[in-house]
């Protein structure tokens, strides 16, 4: 009984949460080691495909929240609560004229100065979504943005922010123009 013992373990230590050992009908110390051995490789394979399952499910929906930004018009980034960029959407690096290798990891106050005071007005109302125009100049041409920055809260602290911005040049010139 102990070698089984030993050559279970092993099975489960590689990996092999179905290795169970032989139960006998004594009811002696042995058998009772062995029923609890094989109650715990039963609940560790079970709590394994569970977070299989749950891996799979988080995947999908990260595949599907990237499908969802690559394909809006709108700019997107999201920041952790530092400020600093780690999701800009392809609308967003191609509104700001940067590409997303440039944005990674950048503070937005150091990558778009501009947006910086709405980070700020962010940080001392987080329950608040802030909006604002934004005049944004990069190579000469002068865009202007709609922008509005959301902060993501845990119970009372903040752990990022999200700014999305959309061009709003045309819908202004044609104001103007009017």
């Amino acid at each position: 009984p102990i070698s089984g013992m030993i050559d279970a373990a092993e099975r489960v230590r590689g990996g092999d949460f179905t290795a169970r050992v032989v139960e006998s009908d004594a009811d002696d110390e042995m058998t009772i080691l062995g029923r609890a051995f094989n109650r715990m490789t039963a609940q560790l394979q079970s709590q394994r495909g569970e977070l299989i399952d749950a891996n799979q499910q988080l995947d999908q929906r990260r595949r599907f929240t990237e499908a969802v930004l690559a394909g809006v018009s709108a700019g997107v980034i999201g920041l952790d609560a530092a400020g600093r960029i780690h999701l800009p959407n392809p609308s967003a690096t191609r509104l700001l004229g940067m590409p997303a290798d440039e944005l990674a990891d950048k503070l937005l106050a150091d990558a778009v100065p501009e947006m910086a005071g709405l980070l700020i007005d962010a940080r001392e109302r987080p329950g608040r979504p802030i909006q604002a125009q934004v005049n944004l100049t990069r190579g000469g041409v002068t865009r202007n943005l709609l922008v509005a920055v959301v902060t993501e809260m845990n119970d009372e602290e903040i752990q990022g922010f999200v700014v999305t911005f959309d061009d709003i040049t045309q819908l202004v010139s044609a104001q103007r123009t009017a």
